[in-house]
């Protein structure tokens, strides 16, 4: 049986999606023919608006509406440490755990040679100029809160090597410590094991 265009095409872009496999797919798209009209036209507008409706900031390169985003324009957070994640769903992560009140820096991904994914292709360079040119001369500590995976424990090592050739001394470089299991997402631990995590962070 021929599954008409606007289904395959539908099920087609579905399994673009990173962790949608070809039945999720398929189940999602036929879900969605039983959605009310109306509720479709909104789920439509959203993904439609996701882009023109969000920037990225020109400080942290955290996805906000704003820039320079909400985090980075509140004067009432710790301007003496920055935490660097791999992406904005850690920093959301961080912040829900309500432990961690400084500010961040979003590398948006690792490196990662097996995907020709190098220190230039993520925003490595833009922390380095950020630290050089930082306007708040508060900063004392930089805490590396890349994943406990290969690429996130090579990254960390990358960031620190450079980190400790650049001019600033002055600025403590630590990795988050005991707590998170290795080879586990940042995105999915609980609040506790994030909060342990950075209370155990340590120097590199």
């Amino acid at each position: 049986m021929k599954i008409p265009k606007a289904i395959s095409s539908l099920i087609e872009s579905f399994e673009k999606l990173p962790g949608i496999g070809p039945k999720s797919a398929q189940r999602l798209a036929y879900y969605l023919l039983r959605v009310p009209q109306n509720q479709l036209d909104d789920f439509a507008k959203s993904v439609g608006d996701l882009k023109k409706d969000t920037v990225l900031c020109s400080v942290c390169k955290n996805i906000d509406q704003i820039d320079p985003c909400a985090i980075c324009s509140d004067s009432a957070r710790d301007q003496t440490t920055c935490l660097i994640v791999e992406s904005p769903l850690d920093l959301l992560a961080f912040e829900r755990s309500g432990k961690y009140k400084g500010l961040y820096h979003v590398l948006h991904g690792v490196i990662n040679p097996l995907e020709n994914i190098g220190p230039d292709e993520i925003y490595i360079q833009a922390l380095l100029e950020r630290i050089k040119t930082e306007k708040t001369p508060k900063l004392e500590e930089i805490i590396i809160a890349t994943n406990p995976t290969m690429e996130g424990e090579a990254t960390a090592m990358y960031i620190s090597k450079k980190l400790k050739e650049s001019k600033n001394q002055k600025i403590k470089i630590t990795r988050l410590g005991m707590g998170i299991p290795t080879g586990a997402d940042l995105e999915y631990a609980d609040e506790q094991t994030l909060n342990q995590a950075l209370e155990g962070r340590r120097t590199l």
